[in-house]
């Protein structure tokens, strides 16, 4: 928490997402933090300490963001995660999200209610 708000760290390679995400969540009281890619969101989980994580599945690299959550929890996070995806249940379907240590994907386009609803569902247990 920061400020009495919950941090979410948004990872995406796409801004227009990235600024989505961020007008939703700010207007629901969190904060964020963003980042370009894995890389990036792996030193932001360290030096920003978020409450929760929402990740692209696919950045620079097609499995950037199952890359990002090896890497996030072999270096002992354990909190939230989120796999943002456009496959979604396609996704869900092919591989078991809880084997690859996230807590659930959210599908895009993302709709702000279920985000919220998710989010707010999450932090609070």
């Amino acid at each position: 928490m920061k400020d009495g708000k919950h941090v979410i760290l948004c990872i995406d390679d796409d801004q227009d997402v990235l600024q989505s995400l961020r007008a939703v969540l700010e207007s629901a009281g969190y904060a964020v933090v963003d980042a370009p890619n894995a890389n990036e969101g792996l030193q932001r989980l360290k030096s920003e300490q978020p409450d929760l994580v929402i990740v692209d599945l696919m950045m620079e690299e097609i499995d950037a963001g199952t890359q990002f959550v090896r890497s996030a929890k072999a270096s002992g996070a354990e909190i939230p995660m989120f796999m943002l995806s456009s496959v979604g249940d396609d996704l869900n379907a092919n591989v078991s999200y809880t084997d690859l240590g996230l807590t659930g994907i959210l599908q895009k386009p993302i709709e702000p209610a279920r985000l919220l609803g998710t989010l707010q569902k999450t932090l609070a247990d």
